[in-house]
């Protein structure tokens, strides 16, 4: 009981920090979005636990050591600052595209049967393992939530419930994104919201690829 005691501050910590990192939209929260409302329900899932799945690894590889390798090696930062920049202009690329089709396009929130739910769980995984924002917070999460010296137990728990906060919180975005209200909608307004995520992705990329820090 000490040794919960003396751990749970911390553990409780990193659970609200990463509470309030999901409830701030970037790009794998408006990916998901986008696809649900676009795509249908189980892309959107898929997505989502692509998504949870990246801030699991990155929590597991900060817990490993990241943040040493990170402050040795600056150029795998900067690596993966240009890699996820260019994966940002792609899905610029394709919501500016999809915003330029004038055709209707068929919503397929019942007939997704056939939908390729692996395409759509590593594209979501490839978001946030191309997101060097992600990689800085799960520094920060871990920073803060693990006491130096602290048993295994500790980082184990913080790992796999963020993961489970993660989880959730992105499987009810598309849940609540791919109803038929959110569909009606979304076929009403379908090239504003593709050319608005356009336009997102587009500066975030730039961003990316343009800072220095």
């Amino acid at each position: 009981m000490d040794a919960i005691a003396l751990y749970l501050p911390g553990i409780l910590i990193a659970y609200s920090i990463c509470l309030v990192g999901l409830a701030s939209p970037g790009p794998n929260i408006l990916s998901i979005i986008g696809t649900s409302m676009h795509e249908g329900r189980k892309p959107g899932v898929a997505l989502a636990m692509g998504v949870a799945s990246g801030s699991c690894c990155w929590a597991v590889l900060t817990v490993t050591g990241l943040s040493a390798i990170l402050a040795a090696y600056a150029w795998a930062l900067t690596f993966i600052k240009i890699a996820g920049g260019f994966y940002l202009l792609w899905l610029a690329y394709k919501s500016f595209k999809s915003a330029a089709d004038k055709h209707e396009i068929q919503t397929r929130v019942v007939d997704v049967e056939n939908a390729r739910t692996i395409t759509y769980y590593l594209r979501g995984l490839t978001i946030q393992m191309t997101n060097p924002k992600a990689a800085l917070s799960w520094i920060a999460i871990i920073s803060l939530g693990l006491q130096p010296g602290a048993p295994m137990w500790v980082a184990a728990t913080i790992v796999i419930g963020t993961f489970m906060i993660s989880s959730t919180l992105h499987i009810m975005y598309a849940l609540a994104f791919s109803t038929e209200t959110m569909v009606r909608l979304y076929s009403k307004a379908r090239r504003t919201i593709q050319a608005t995520l356009g336009v997102f992705f587009t500066l975030a990329g730039l961003k990316l690829l343009t800072s220095r820090t």
